[in-house]
């Protein structure tokens, strides 16, 4: 029964990881030190309305390339974000916001900015904001600055690899107190218990097997009896 626990627990876990998440890539540097180039990562399968303030989602839109995208969402529908007061704190509805996931000393922005995410779009940033091409960059071109909700796929929740870089996204707390609050975890940390603990089991499955049988061989005789034959 435990061997059977186990590879349920263990092969489960696995089935629901590649069921619920999807793997990404990280192809360049605008995401960091959140993300960084050719980090692998788990993404979330989500839906648009699911998006909160602060997610790191990964998203596809015809007008800002074929390929998939990975940036910060900081602003929703009805927001207006702009940058940047005294102390270069992003401002979204004139209330700045603490985000410790950027460099130490860098500027939410080096360009100042304001505006009003329309209905149903995201305000997308990269963590590295001199040098992310993200909304303030369309936004000087006088192109369309935001990303419908449903152009996104995916919200990346952990890094897998490279080893030393293993676990999950810091929470963005700077927006914890707009309305809406964060995104709630996904099922990544639970999962992975599951697949954890199914390998323990089958482990000992493997190990404790031989040792009970070698100790009932050592107890019993011929005919399943202990002690010494008589002759």
């Amino acid at each position: 029964m435990t061997a059977v626990a186990g590879c349920l627990l263990f092969l489960g876990g696995f089935v629901l990881v590649a069921v619920l998440y999807q793997p990404y890539a990280i192809p360049t540097d605008s995401m960091a030190p959140t993300v960084r180039p050719d980090d692998r990562v788990l993404a979330h399968r989500v839906a648009g309305p699911e998006v909160r303030r602060g997610d790191v989602v990964v998203f596809r839109q015809e007008s800002w390339g074929e390929l998939p995208m990975v940036k910060r969402v900081v602003a929703i529908g009805g927001d207006t974000v702009a940058c940047c007061d005294e102390e270069g704190r992003l401002l979204v509805n004139g209330r700045p916001i603490v985000e410790r996931y950027l460099d130490v000393g860098e500027p939410a922005s080096a360009t100042p900015f304001e505006y009003e995410v329309p209905p149903d779009e995201l305000f997308l940033l990269g963590d590295r904001r001199a040098d992310s091409l993200d909304s303030r960059t369309r936004l000087m071109e006088g192109e369309t600055a935001t990303v419908s909700r449903d152009a996104v796929t995916a919200r990346v929740e952990a890094t897998v690899w490279p080893p030393e870089r293993f676990g999950l996204l810091p929470r963005a707390h700077g927006f914890a107190d707009l309305p809406g609050g964060l995104s709630e975890p996904g099922p990544f940390r639970p999962l992975l218990w599951a697949i954890a603990s199914g390998a323990v089991l089958i482990l000992l499955s493997v190990c404790t097997g031989p040792i009970l049988r070698g100790l009932t061989g050592s107890r019993g005789g011929p005919g399943g009896r202990g002690g010494p034959r008589r002759t």
